[in-house]
């Protein structure tokens, strides 16, 4: 008891950086799809790509997203706090926590892999990669995100599951017709029944040790706390020991297979 009370008066008043959020204002809105919208504020923060911020939307909630730029969030429409995101106004705040967790390894010849607003945290190695091809898949044409921007900078290649444009077909099944073992890094990000396809192809290719794997979990704090963020069986936390793991430490994960709700309760 006495040592809790002694930790407690040294901890009282100490600074806790990027505890608090800092409010920022809405300067631009860009409308990338029916359903997705990048907001750009006014205030930078230095990141590596793959790191995310916990997004303070104030009277509504506060959620983890990615940033897509260093001034900038790429939000899609999934529920009440992304909705009311995707209302706000040029001139509006929000707040910002972070960044936080680790940011992608980013070294030679490199494959970008990412499905719907999963390029969000990958779309700045795509643009300012030296050496980066970027594999990006959607349902359709009309939900390509970034794609304008990425075809001028980087060999870009298109999936989609109506056939619309490039590949007809899933992401794993354009994977089978490239030369993945002439990557020295493949980086990865998308829905997860997605990520969790692209890992097995890469497993049978005994690849898995040059993929990294941005995870989206449900996070309330941010920083390892909460544990709502677990993953089994070895108890990492998204938020602090990720978002970006590589393809070696999830293969036995539960990746692909469920993930947990607010409560902690496993969701298939």
């Amino acid at each position: 008891m006495m040592l809790m009370a002694f930790l407690l008066k040294r901890l009282w008043g100490v600074p806790m950086p990027d505890q608090l959020p800092i409010s920022v204002n809405i300067k631009r809105i860009e409308k990338e799809t029916p359903n997705v919208s990048t907001i750009y504020f006014d205030k930078d923060f230095p990141s590596i790509p793959g790191q995310f911020v916990m997004v303070w939307i104030p009277g509504v909630d506060e959620i983890p997203m990615a940033l897509s730029y260093t001034d900038a969030i790429t939000v899609q429409r999934v529920g009440e706090a992304t909705s009311h995101l995707l209302s706000l106004k040029i001139g509006d705040k929000i707040g910002i926590r972070g960044p936080f967790g680790n940011g992608f390894r980013i070294y030679g010849k490199i494959l970008v892999i990412a499905g719907g607003v999963g390029i969000a945290p990958l779309v700045r190695v795509g643009l300012y990669g030296s050496d980066v091809d970027v594999l990006l898949g959607s349902k359709t044409k009309k939900e390509l995100i970034f794609y304008s921007n990425l075809k001028k900078s980087s060999n870009l290649m298109i999936s989609t599951d109506d056939g619309s444009e490039g590949f007809h077909g899933f992401i794993p099944g354009l994977m089978e017709q490239l030369s993945l073992e002439s990557y020295d890094s493949i980086l990865v990000c998308g829905p997860e029944l997605m990520m969790a396809s692209v890992l097995s192809v890469l497993k049978n290719r005994n690849l898995e040790s040059i993929s990294q794997f941005s995870l989206h979990r449900y996070m309330k704090c941010g920083v390892g706390l909460c544990g709502s963020c677990c993953l089994d069986p070895y108890g990492l936390c998204v938020c602090k020991d990720g978002p970006v793991f590589s393809g070696s430490d999830l293969e036995k994960s539960e990746i692909g297979k469920y993930h947990r709700n607010a409560a902690g309760l496993k969701q298939i």
